[in-house]
């Protein structure tokens, strides 16, 4: 490990130890809140997407948009936004169910995830590859390295794990 990387390391020590407020809802990036953004505010914010794909899912119609190259967000090399939300009221077709980041490289590496959206509620490893998890609803996959965000999927909140049973 370089220099650079045992600084960041203990960066991150620091700021696990310390605690970084979070300055970002986990659930919500670039406008977009799954479970509460519809599918005419996305249009509003990002407009056409580079492709819609319709399809049946566990028997409800849903819409997937991709936005990708010139469509996609700044800094982004692909967002893809998931639509379709089974609610308490009923299925809502026009609400995002989750989207997801396909970050262009040393967007949101791992410092600025923690900057942004504080200490992940778990650790886990994915075929040899990093993931944070929060319960408000992010999901953030690393490269092989472990410093570079691949992917982040943005979801409703989620609950956490169950307790061990005694």
């Amino acid at each position: 490990m370089g220099r650079r990387g045992a600084i960041a390391w203990l960066g991150l020590g620091l700021a696990l130890s310390v605690g970084v407020p979070s300055a970002v809802v986990a659930a919500e990036w670039g406008g977009i809140s799954p479970g509460t953004s519809t599918i005419e505010t996305v249009r509003e914010r990002y407009g056409a997407p580079s492709r819609e794909t319709r399809q049946r899912l566990e028997g409800y119609d849903t819409i997937q948009w991709v936005y990708e190259g010139a469509r996609a967000p700044a800094g982004m090399k692909r967002m893809i936004v998931e639509f379709g939300l089974l609610t308490p009221g009923g299925y809502r077709a026009n609400l995002v169910r989750f989207f997801t980041l396909e970050p262009k490289p040393r967007i949101f590496d791992y410092v600025m995830i923690v900057r942004g959206w504080g200490i992940p509620d778990g650790i886990a490893e994915r075929e040899g590859r990093k993931v944070y998890f929060y319960q408000r609803g992010l999901l953030v996959y690393f490269d092989q390295s472990g410093d570079d965000t691949v992917s982040m999927v943005f979801s409703p909140p989620q609950p956490g794990p169950k307790p061990a049973a005694k």
